[in-house]
């Protein structure tokens, strides 16, 4: 995803998966804490349902919308930290693992992602 993107404004941008479907709507935006680079997104998948955290690289906007490379199915099945919330390093390194991305144990370089890399919220307001 392009780095130079306001983090806030992919908040209430719709979001699909790999396939087309419609996912919902990105409710908030992790921010890697060393970088302040964009990581997470935090997707609301339905009126009463929670919201899912996703990846922002490697997903992609296209035309206007956040395009998630992982099928709907798997995003549903994330592990729920709520939003609003710092994650922390151990639930991040769960995410990374359900979505099937190698990360570094503590003390060695990380590999070279697959596709590319993935923090704390930036949005317009912290208190969901």
């Amino acid at each position: 995803m392009q780095t130079d993107i306001d983090p806030r404004s992919l908040i209430g941008r719709r979001a699909f998966d790999r396939d087309g479907t419609k996912l919902g709507t990105v409710d908030e935006v992790y921010l890697d804490d060393a970088t302040g680079v964009p990581e997470w997104a935090a997707i609301r998948t339905g009126l009463f349902s929670r919201d899912a955290f996703v990846p922002l690289e490697p997903s992609d906007l296209v035309d206007g919308a956040l395009r998630v490379p992982f099928v709907r199915s798997l995003i549903r099945d994330a592990p729920d930290f709520g939003v609003g919330r710092h994650l922390s390093p151990e639930q991040e390194l769960q995410l990374y693992r359900h979505y099937g991305i190698d990360v570094a144990p503590p003390g060695r370089p990380a590999p070279p992602p697959p596709d590319r890399d993935f923090g704390r919220i930036a949005g317009t307001d912290d208190t969901h």
